[in-house]
């Protein structure tokens, strides 16, 4: 059985601005075992990106800050590691692939300059052993004549390549867990294909465990084993990849996957839409934070939040309403 690699408990995460203070992180908990690809989904402003940077300590401090949690990496709280034992994890046993690659990479160093830094910091490595190796990361990635390419800039590589370049950054020291955070955002429909088939192909053949953070549901269908929901801050379901898909429990989930394009849709069939906007979080919502937008609402969701709990052993929801028989929990 796969050992537990990660283990997040009670994440909160705050940030101060002049409107008030925003609580973007809302008691998050989750676990990644060894090798296992976990899937991340919700709108935008939901939290995800926030509570993956968090983990890595890279929430800017003012105006953000971690206000409650552990996140255990092999038993050890990456929480509580003083600046310089964070920065060994970071790159060398957990990487990230930020969003955007062109503001991700810095434009006046060379493609081999910043591919080879953490080689050189982490591993150890002599200029010329990073240079080596840098070329086998290229490609590995797919970049063709890697060698020369080496001492282009960014601005002189496509956006899929940018990517590309981004992924073999993170992969350089052999992360333990790679972090992806809407890695093909920007990208059209055929690079993306090309870079989740990339993710998986390395995945398979390093044996790295991957979170993928992202808002569309069907990247996650062929590339996740396990899927986390997330909404104000919250997890409001988790579940094992297919059971999700096959039977969704928390009405946003519903409606999630209700607006997805799918080819078995009669063309005159429109898709679902979730009416409303997503709550602002100036103060800790002590009710649902989905109440406003749902359409099983009860009285206690105004009154009371619910947390994630076993429907089946592998599927949790957090909501107060069976939406598959209509009943109400107790």
């Amino acid at each position: 059985m796969p050992e537990l690699i990660l283990d997040v408990q009670g994440l909160e995460t705050q940030f101060k601005t002049p409107e008030g203070i925003v609580h973007a992180v809302n008691g998050v908990s989750f676990k990644l075992k060894e090798g296992e690809t976990l899937g991340v989904v919700g709108e935008s402003g939901c939290g995800k990106s926030v509570t993956m940077l968090s983990i890595l300590r890279l929430i800017a401090t003012p105006p953000g800050k971690i206000t409650a949690g552990k996140a255990l990496y092999r038993g050890i709280d990456l929480l509580t590691m003083s600046k310089d034992e964070i920065r060994h994890v970071r790159g060398a046993r957990i990487s990230m692939i930020f969003q955007d690659p062109m503001t991700s990479l810095n434009p006046v160093l060379t493609i081999g300059r910043q591919l080879t830094e953490p080689l050189e910091l982490h591993l150890m490595m002599n200029r010329e052993q990073a240079r080596k190796r840098g070329v086998e990361l290229l490609e590995m990635v797919g970049i063709p004549n890697a060698k020369d390419r080496l001492n282009d800039y960014p601005h002189q590589f496509s956006g899929g390549m940018r990517q590309r370049v981004m992924i073999a950054m993170a992969l350089a020291c052999g992360p333990q867990i790679l972090i992806a955070d809407e890695p093909t955002t920007a990208l059209d429909v055929t690079i993306q294909a090309q870079i989740v088939e990339l993710v998986k192909r390395l995945r398979d053949e390093i044996g790295m465990s991957v979170i993928w953070i992202t808002h569309d549901l069907g990247i996650v269908a062929g590339l996740a084993q396990r899927v986390i929901v997330m909404y104000g801050g919250f997890i409001i379901e988790e579940s094992e990849v297919h059971d999700l898909y096959a039977n969704p429990r928390h009405p946003y989930t519903i409606g999630l996957l209700g607006s997805l394009p799918r080819i078995d849709f009669d063309e005159k069939q429109r898709l679902f839409s979730i009416d409303g906007l997503p709550p602002m979080l100036f103060q800790k919502p002590s009710e649902c934070p989905f109440a406003p937008r749902c359409k099983w609402v009860i009285e206690r969701c105004w009154s009371e939040n619910p947390v994630l709990e076993d429907v089946t052993p592998e599927h949790r929801v957090a909501c107060w309403v069976d939406v598959k028989s209509g009943r109400t929990y107790a």
